[in-house]
């Protein structure tokens, strides 16, 4: 896996202070996405032992709530065989950070048992986030307004409440105190 920035201090992609890695290789080319060049699988530099342990010591300090996943696309199957052993060892190590991921797929027809970008590692990618944001973006229902996301097609999912219901639940505008 490559990956094209990692980011120590993000306050645009998830709640709070966040360490952000955007990770290469994207299949979905949506039109005017914000960094195509991560599309190619192989933009950027090799993500590799060091590259986690930096992640790791970037979450550590007491600043920052948790770490985001962005792209590209991190459910590209190929990234999500390397990203769920980045995500169980903040788990284990950061069990107090909290854990976004965007995709540009569908959890509930793409990610989910059956779906297209669904591989042996995406359900337990999936427990391993708390908020998943979903869908492809959208031109046509771009709308800046949004907290963290850039069309209204777009969701801002509770990964913990939508496994145990078996739904798919949004966030309450106020649940990570956004709004």
């Amino acid at each position: 896996m490559y990956y094209g920035n990692i980011k120590k201090n993000d306050i645009a992609n998830g709640k709070g202070v966040r360490v952000t890695l955007f990770v290469s290789g994207c299949t979905n080319h949506c039109k005017n996405c914000f960094q195509p060049e991560t599309w190619n699988f192989d933009y950027g530099k090799p993500y590799t032992k060091e590259t986690e342990d930096e992640i790791i010591e970037a979450l550590k300090l007491s600043h920052i709530s948790g770490l985001t996943l962005l792209g590209g696309e991190p459910f590209e199957p190929e990234n999500q065989r390397e990203l769920v052993k980045l995500l169980r060892r903040v788990r284990k190590e950061l069990p107090e950070k909290n854990i976004w991921s965007f995709t540009g797929f569908v959890l509930d027809q793409d990610l989910l048992d059956g779906g297209r970008k669904h591989c042996e590692v995406t359900d337990e990618m999936l427990s391993l986030l708390d908020v998943l944001v979903d869908g492809p973006f959208k031109e046509e229902e771009k709308d800046i307004t949004l907290a963290f996301r850039g069309s209204r097609n777009q969701r801002v999912i509770d990964m913990k409440k939508s496994l145990k219901e078996q739904e798919v639940v949004e966030l309450g505008r106020n649940k990570f105190g956004w709004g």
